[in-house]
């Protein structure tokens, strides 16, 4: 059962661009119109831009029209500083890419999406928790202690279940009265693989759809609800366990047709078959059981730190780099 098909048939929405964009390009073969994909290495991560240029490419992967930035890296699984803040140093410059800011003194909303009473959803809590506030700082001290740090405001809202609020109305409201220049939203994501987690680190110009990769969606903050720009930064921490039973399965299809008094058995496991062995082992939670693992305390402190440092890198960029380390 090819993936795509396998996506759809179980309603399972891919948060990463690169991974709807694999999925197709896999299943259709070749290039996909309206959709550029780039690659350049750095010395422990490589980074992969898909670009959804029209209406055409957008429909085919399911994302909007804009640009996707792909940071894959190992070293974020591992407690190394000198690596994170190496791979800070590129989120940095990728996020430079596509900020919309005009001057130096352009404000920014930084908001820390998802629900802080649970780890595998709590890293846009932590970013926020990690990164300086600076919009009160401008006009209430000399002007001198504030050339070269950007007004820069910090929010957590927490999500529906807590609230009680939509997350998108509570952020609405403060851009109304705020009035950034841009928004930069931080969310844990779905991932499609299981590599995927604690690895890659995904940047957008499209907004974000909070919920989308688990089953959840909420209201979508992007710039046509906003107003303003909006960057989404985001990370997986979660999978759906019925793409890894997926795989298992797939696997040992692949294992049995290599085995030639076995590869008649193989023909019977087509995709409505599939589609009952999964409901049997996942019953009752078919399409709601989502997977992280156990080390998420981990990833999600150490990737926390890698963002939260290259948004002061890349948002104060005046800021002696010993301070803004100093400051995490």
């Amino acid at each position: 059962m090819d993936k795509e098909r396998f996506y759809k048939d179980l309603n399972i929405n891919l948060d990463l661009a690169l991974e709807a964009h694999d999925v197709v390009r896999g299943t259709r073969g070749g290039e996909i119109p309206g959709v550029s994909l780039s690659e350049e290495s750095f010395d422990n991560c490589t980074v992969k831009v898909v670009k959804v240029l029209d209406s055409k490419g957008s429909g085919i992967i399911g994302k909007p029209i804009g640009d996707y930035i792909t940071i894959e890296s190992e070293s974020l699984r591992i407690n190394n500083k000198a690596l994170h803040a190496d791979l800070s140093k590129v989120l940095s410059e990728q996020l430079k890419t596509i900020y919309p800011f005009k001057t130096e003194d352009d404000s920014v909303l930084i908001v820390g999406l998802g629900n802080w009473n649970a780890t595998p959803d709590a890293l846009g809590p932590q970013v926020v928790e990690k990164t300086m506030a600076t919009r009160h700082l401008h006009g209430r001290v000399p002007e001198e202690l504030t050339n070269g740090l950007r007004p820069v405001s910090v929010i957590a809202p927490g999500v529906l279940g807590i609230t009680g609020i939509e997350t998108a109305e509570i952020i609405k409201g403060i851009v109304e009265k705020t009035s950034p220049k841009a928004l930069i939203v931080i969310d844990a994501l779905a991932a499609g693989s299981v590599s995927r987690i604690g690895s890659t680190i995904q940047i957008s110009n499209t907004g974000i759809n909070p919920g989308s990769g688990v089953g959840n969606k909420r209201a979508s903050i992007n710039q046509d609800f906003m107003g303003v720009p909006v960057i989404a930064i985001g990370v997986p921490t979660v999978v759906n366990s019925s793409i890894i039973a997926k795989d298992i399965i797939d696997n040992f299809v692949d294992e049995l047709k290599e085995r030639p008094p076995l590869k008649e058995l193989s023909k019977e496991l087509n995709p409505p078959m599939l589609r009952i062995i999964l409901d049997k082992v996942l019953n009752p939670y078919t399409n709601s059981l989502m997977v992280t693992p156990k080390e998420v305390d981990d990833l999600i402190r150490n990737t926390s730190q890698v963002i939260a440092l290259a948004l002061t890198d890349s948002l104060h960029p005046a800021m002696p780099e010993e301070v803004a380390n100093y400051l995490q």
